[in-house]
């Protein structure tokens, strides 16, 4: 069964600007997709649908058969989906272990020992406990964003969605973050569902679904 269904999906900005247009996608766990297409094809405004920042124009998208629209957004956005970003957005003020906890703190998720909780994130990104204590400038890009990656999952979320998350990497480094991902899905069962521009990274998952510009239908003209 799809864990996440996109039902004829549309969105158009300001009423005006057609962006999507009759999506159909299914995601389920265990596997992780790759959301593929050339810039204007509307990526970005698909993964804030899918994280429910966003509302759809038209159509409807589904978590666990039930519409968004009908959850309580905050819990879906704050349990449910934990989201990797390009630029890694942690707190640069902060250490590694204390940009984690605090994504707990805000979950509002009951978790014993949040600061043990994390260390066992991190071993599960491949960082060890002397990183978590850096603060997050005295880190690798590649070292950044599995902190990144550790934060999403802080709370369990049955769905991570990641922006381009190997796009400020290096190709050994981003083949690393592509495998921790995998991981996720076959052993956690997380669905995975990355956007990207890079076919390497595309051709490392299990399916790829391709974004098209929408185009706006022609009209024809009938010669008498």
């Amino acid at each position: 069964m799809s864990v996440l269904q996109l039902n004829n999906v549309g969105y158009t900005y300001d009423g005006k600007k057609k962006v999507l247009d009759n999506i159909n996608y299914d995601f389920e766990k265990g596997k992780v997709y790759a959301i593929v297409g050339k810039s204007g094809a509307g990526k970005t405004t698909l993964l804030s649908l899918l994280s429910g920042l966003t509302t759809p124009s038209s159509g409807d998208i589904l978590f666990n058969g039930k519409s968004i629209k009908k959850t309580d957004r905050y819990k879906y956005r704050s349990r449910d989906v934990g989201v990797v970003f390009q630029s890694f957005n942690l707190l640069p003020h902060m250490t590694a272990i204390e940009n984690v906890v605090l994504s707990m703190d805000v979950s509002n998720k009951k978790i014993k020992n949040k600061k043990q909780h994390a260390i066992t994130l991190f071993e599960k990104v491949a960082l060890g406990e002397e990183h978590a204590k850096r603060r997050i400038l005295k880190l690798s890009g590649g070292e950044q964003q599995r902190v990144a990656i550790a934060r999403a999952l802080s709370y369990d979320p049955d769905i991570i969605l990641a922006d381009e998350p190997t796009g400020n990497l290096d190709l050994s480094t981003q083949e690393e973050v592509i495998n921790i991902f995998k991981r996720l899905a076959d052993e956690e069962e997380k669905c995975v569902i990355i956007v990207t521009h890079s076919p390497d990274v595309a051709n490392m998952v299990d399916e790829i679904y391709q974004l098209a510009p929408y185009k706006k239908a022609s009209k024809t003209t009938e010669n008498n």
